[in-house]
Formats: structure tokens, sequence, C-alpha cells
């Protein structure tokens, strides 16, 4: 079994502000502007999380999801700008991106980038990523000194992983980083037993391991997830409502509950320096 943390008194928080899936129109405190998103990480930041995982939007079409190089470079440099967070860019996009256009995200050079372990079924949808495109954006993470976040979605992922690590070695940076997400409708459930089977099953190179519980599952799998060693990620992305008919006004409430649930554990939120020595991202 890999190790539960490079660094297990302390705990890396991910926050993932937006994602791809909910529309601006049905959730209006959603950050989707460069503007709202700077001032999300911000508060962020303050709040306790160390990196934040980035979809963009576009406002001059509707705030629908984008793979606008341009735009991605200026969220990079604007993000820089404003905090000290690990940058991470989704190569994911959406689910109907073309795989080209979510390999140019690197292009952007942000500190890193996720790196999905497979397809899975996305609740009606597909969310493609066949074995050779895995396996070239982690040769072109690589040469583009990125540190690729390793996302598994369901257990056959966990073995994917292996299979990119016996062929390629290790990532830039030589840490292997994975995020389990789980409660995705066509993934694992999210579950502390489901979660804790993928994390037996890890292979030993893996340094350290958060997760992402969708929906409901958010808070039994923070639970979870610190109880064995792991890090967090929270954000509504992943999670609109912070209690029953209590939506999610900002961000930076669920980072908020997550550095407390993270504290009451005796394993306090990382600070980004320590996360950058976590993850070994290059100096930029």
């Amino acid at each position: 079994m890999a190790p539960a943390s490079h660094d297990p008194g302390t705990t890396l928080i991910t926050v993932a502000p937006t994602g791809a899936e909910t529309a601006k129109a049905d959730f209006p405190q959603l950050p989707t502007t460069l503007e709202e998103l700077v001032e999300t990480a911000r508060r962020c930041e303050q709040a306790g999380a160390a990196l934040i995982h980035v979809h963009l939007r576009d406002p001059g079409r509707g705030h629908r999801p984008t793979l606008d190089l341009g735009l991605l470079r200026e969220t990079v440099a604007a993000l820089r700008e404003a905090t000290d967070l690990v940058v991470q860019l989704s190569t994911g996009g959406s689910v109907h991106d073309p795989l080209e256009d979510r390999l140019r995200v690197l292009e952007a050079e942000p500190d890193s980038c996720s790196l999905t372990c497979g397809s899975v079924n996305f609740g009606d949808e597909v969310f493609l990523n066949p074995y050779p495109f895995m396996s070239r954006l982690y040769r072109e993470a690589r040469e583009r000194q990125v540190v690729p976040e390793f996302e598994l979605f369901d257990l056959g992922h966990v073995a994917s992983l292996r299979r990119l690590l016996d062929e390629h070695g290790l990532p830039y940076g030589g840490r292997v980083h994975v995020d389990f997400v789980t409660g995705v409708p066509g993934g694992m459930p999210g579950t502390p037993q489901a979660l804790l089977a993928g994390v037996a099953a890890l292979p030993e190179e893996v340094t350290s391991w958060s997760a992402t519980g969708i929906g409901r599952t958010h808070l039994p799998i923070a639970a979870a997830a610190l109880a064995a060693g792991g890090h967090l990620r929270v954000g509504m992305e992943d999670n609109l409502m912070l209690a029953r008919r209590r939506p999610v006004q900002h961000n930076a409430e669920l980072v908020s509950r997550a550095a407390e649930l993270a504290r009451l554990l005796q394993r306090p939120p990382m600070s980004t320096t320590d996360a950058r020595e976590l993850l070994q991202v290059a100096g930029r």
C-alpha cells in the first residue's frame, strides 16, 4: 500500500471552484469570469486552500466551458499574480472537447494539470480518455515540466495508472499525486468502503493522494480521507449545497469547512510552500 502522504501531519486542500457542468444561469454565484475567479482564489487561499483546480468559462459565450489558449494563459498569469496557490489546469475540459484541444492546455504552462486515468460514464455522457491520449498527455506534461495529478474515477483507473508508470517511469518532479473522484454517476461510489479499496490498490510509487466526493458524498468522503491520511478536494465543481436547503454562496465556505475538519483531526491545512514541496512543482 502506498504511503498516506509526504507529510501526514498536514492536509493539502484543493479548491475546484467552477467545473464544466453547472450553468451560470442556474447558479449565479458560480465564479466564471476572470475577476470572479481571482477573487475566489484569494479568499480560498486565506481560508486554507493551497491548490486551485481550474476549468475556464467564456463570459462572451454564455459562460460556457472553453479551452481557449489565450484565456488559459491570461488566467494562469492572473492567479499567479494575485495568489501563491499552485495553479492546476483541467485537461478534461468538458465531455465534448476534442482530445487535441485538451492537450493544448499544457501550452499555458500551469504548475500542474489533471490527467484522468481512463474513460468513464459521466451521467448521460461519456468522459473519453483512451490510453494513447493518456500516454501522450503524460509524456508532454513531463517535457513541459508540468506536474500531473492523476484523477481516478473508478478502480480500473488505478490499473491504468500502474500501466503509465510501468511504461513511462515517474512524472516530472518525481512525485505521484492522485485524486479519487467519487460519487460520479457511472464511476466509483462515494463511500468510505470504495475509497479505501482504491487506496489499498494504489501503486507503491504513489507519494500522496486526495479524495473528492460529489454532492451528498462530499462530507463522508472528506472524513474518510482525513482519517486514512489522505488530502481533500472541495469546491462548487463537486458540490453546490453546504447543508440541506442551504446552497453554497462562495467556495470559501467549503474550503473553510474542510480546513476546520482537518484541524479537528489534528492535520491542519498545508501551506502553499509545503504544497509545492509535496508535489515538486517547477519554479516559474
